[in-house]
Order: structure tokens, then C-alpha cells, then sequence
């Protein structure tokens, strides 16, 4: 059964990914040997948080058509397929899509960990891209991106200075 999103579906998505990075990132701080550390991990997850925030509100200005069904879907598969979606693709705050992050990883591994997700983020956001009406605001997704790889970018700066 071929399946495609509305753009209603496809924030609700963005948001719950966006959640797992914030959540991550506030792990990330509880571990952090110093201040300075903890301050880095607590920015990241506000800007998370900020994602999260522009995601809600992209949604809030969606029309009704763009809320609409796309496809006729009796049985809500729709809703399952987004969550595996969310759940294979969005990562952010796990080690791998399959294992949770535990809080015993050192801070190399955690950055590792971070870059990780964050580049799964970046191209999962990019294939989002083409699935939002220009109308629906697809040019926000494209700012979304340059953000996620602006935290790539944040990320291994900090892994240089740690190495």
C-alpha cells in the first residue's frame, strides 16, 4: 500500500524527534563533568526545544486542506507507518535506532553519539523537505536543516577541543 503524509503528519513527526534530541541533550548534562560541559548540552537541548516550538507552530498554520487525509486509510495505518517512521529514522537521544543511551558513555562517546543523530536528523529532515507543499511551509523545514547542520558543525568543534 503505497502511503504519503500530509503536512500535519509530517510536523507531528518532526516533533516527537525533536523531543528525543532535547531529552538526550538534558541526559547529556546530568553526565557532564563541569559546568561548562552541562551549560554546552543544556544550549543544545534548547535549541532542540526551539525546533520543537517552530514545528507546533508550523502546524498551527496549516489550512484544512493541508491537515486533510491524502490517501483513504479506513484502518489508521497511516499513524502506525508515521511512528515507525519517527521511531527508525529519528533517533536523536539513542545510540543506535535499537539502544537507548544509558548515561554511562564518556563525553567523546556521547558527542559521537550526538553527531550521529544529528546527521540521521539532517537527511531524514531533507527527504521531509519534499513532502511539504511549499505553502505548507517548507521553507521553515529547510531552515530546520541548516540549524541540524549547524549543530553538526557545534558538535565537532566541541569533539576537537575534547580530543
Amino acid at each position: 500500500m503505497a502511503i504519503s503524509f500530509n503536512a500535519d503528519e509530517i510536523f507531528e513527526m518532526a516533533e516527537e524527534i525533536e523531543r528525543k534530541g532535547a531529552k538526550f541533550y538534558h541526559k547529556a548534562a546530568q553526565k557532564a563533568p563541569d559546568s561548562d560541559t552541562k551549560d554546552f548540552f543544556n544550549s543544545m537541548a534548547g535549541m532542540e526545544e526551539n525546533h520543537l516550538k517552530i514545528f507546533k507552530e508550523m502546524r498551527k498554520e496549516l489550512s484544512d486542506a493541508e491537515k486533510g487525509q491524502t490517501v483513504y486509510d479506513p484502518e489508521d495505518e497511516a499513524i502506525l507507518y508515521l511512528k515507525a517512521m519517527a521511531d527508525a529514522k529519528g533517533w536523536e537521544g539513542m545510540i543506535t535506532p535499537t539502544k537507548e543511551f544509558t548515561g554511562n558513555e564518556s563525553m567523546k562517546e556521547i558527542i559521537e553519539i550526538a553527531l550521529n543523530s544529528e546527521k540521521e536528523s539532517v537527511v531524514f529532515y531533507y527527504g521531509l523537505k519534499s513532502m511539504v507543499p511549499a505553502q505548507a511551509g517548507r521553507d521553515k523545514v529547510e531552515k530546520i536543516i541548516k540549524e541540524e547542520l549547524g549543530h553538526i558543525r557545534i558538535l565537532l568543534g566541541y569533539l576537537e577541543k575534547a580530543s
